[in-house]
């Protein structure tokens, strides 16, 4: 403000304001402040504000055991049909106020802090998230559920099955065989999902614990805890050929099988560098690029100058994937050539992992 007001004085105030880069308006209020006379006796008390023992008798009782949890307008109308009258609702108001005691005051159920959950997948089988979608019957109200089990650092369907009802006992059941199949240790492999029924059910847990699995969930009502499974119950249901009913469960599974197969073996993803998530999944993403390197070299070998001299190298696919990685600041994992993944098949995306072996059906 100094600099800005001797600068005016030779070339003017918005001249001045402007080569400074300040606000004309906030010049003016400065200035005016500056202007404005210092008041040196304070404000006189008004007339019909209460005592300072009348103020005293109104904040202890409204500290008071009995209406300590009880919002002003309550304990004015409490008092009044008890034949006191102490202050208005505002006046009480201001007094906590000048306490710094404005706040909720009733008594209420305080929810839990759920911690947001960061995991970590450097290979297959490390991490696995797990959903159930709805898919439509013949006739409205009536819906088939598919469960499915997903890897994400592979993309890789690990298991799924189609079902009349929702079941933790079923939940299970895929849980264990999918484990079985993909030959998972104990502490090797977390296991992350909303918090479904079926999710936070008691079987499921004991199950989790019994094969030596961590389990992790999402936090209340926030979909992006769980990015994978719900994108890729977008790219089954984006797709051309998924019909807006099914005539029968039967129906529901031939369809699954045939999608199955076509993401776990033939969709190149692009969150995994246009790899299929079996040749990921199952450690066969190295021949494959190497066979990109080689095509690309031969290429750059053939004409050079399409490429401005430089030889092409193909994308690789990331060396680590996040469920809410860390803040940068807080990393200590990020490494600098993968680099925290953002999937490209997250919400607002149509792509989504595939299964190499095919799972079990329901």
């Amino acid at each position: 403000m100094g600099m800005a007001a001797k600068l005016s004085v030779k070339v003017g105030i918005q001249p001045a304001c402007a080569a400074l880069g300040f606000n004309r308006s906030r010049y003016y209020r400065t200035k005016k402040r500056e202007m404005a006379p210092v008041k040196s006796s304070p404000r006189p008390r008004p007339p019909l504000s209460l005592s300072d023992e009348e103020r005293r008798d109104v904040l202890d009782l409204l500290r008071c055991d009995r209406f300590m949890d009880q919002a002003p307008p309550v304990v004015y109308a409490t008092l009044l049909e008890e034949g006191r009258y102490l202050c208005s609702v505002r006046t009480m108001y201001r007094i906590l106020a000048e306490e710094n005691e404005v706040r909720e005051r009733r008594n209420q159920k305080r929810h839990p802090q759920y911690e947001k959950p960061e995991l970590l997948a450097t290979r297959a089988n490390q991490v696995w998230t797990w959903d159930i979608t709805k898919l439509k019957g013949p006739v409205k109200w009536t819906y088939y559920y598919l469960y499915v089990i997903l890897d994400i650092f592979s993309r890789f369907v690990v298991g799924w099955m189609i079902a009349p009802q929702e079941s933790s006992e079923l939940a299970k059941h895929l849980i264990t065989e999918s484990c079985a199949k993909q030959g998972i240790q104990r502490d090797q492999l977390t296991v992350h999902a909303d918090r479904g029924s079926s999710m936070k059910s008691k079987p499921v847990a004991c199950l989790l614990a019994d094969l030596g699995v961590t389990k992790s969930h999402s936090r209340p009502y926030v979909s992006n805890d769980n990015p994978f499974s719900e994108a890729w119950f977008k790219t089954l249901k984006y797709r051309p050929d998924f019909p807006d009913r099914f005539g029968s469960i039967e129906d529901a599974r031939a369809h699954c099988q045939v999608f199955f197969s076509w993401y776990n073996g033939e969709h190149r993803h692009s969150g995994i560098a246009m790899l299929t998530p079996e040749v990921l999944h199952y450690g066969d993403a190295d021949q494959v690029i190497n066979r990109r390197s080689e095509t690309l070299a031969a290429a750059f070998e053939a004409h050079p100058q399409r490429f401005k001299g430089k030889l092409p190298i193909p994308k690789a696919p990331p060396k680590e994937v996040w469920i809410n990685p860390p803040k940068p600041e807080e990393s200590t994992t990020m490494a600098s050539s993968g680099g925290i993944v953002i999937d490209s098949d997250l919400p607002g995306e149509t792509e989504v992992g595939n299964a190499g072996e095919q799972p079990a059906k329901g």
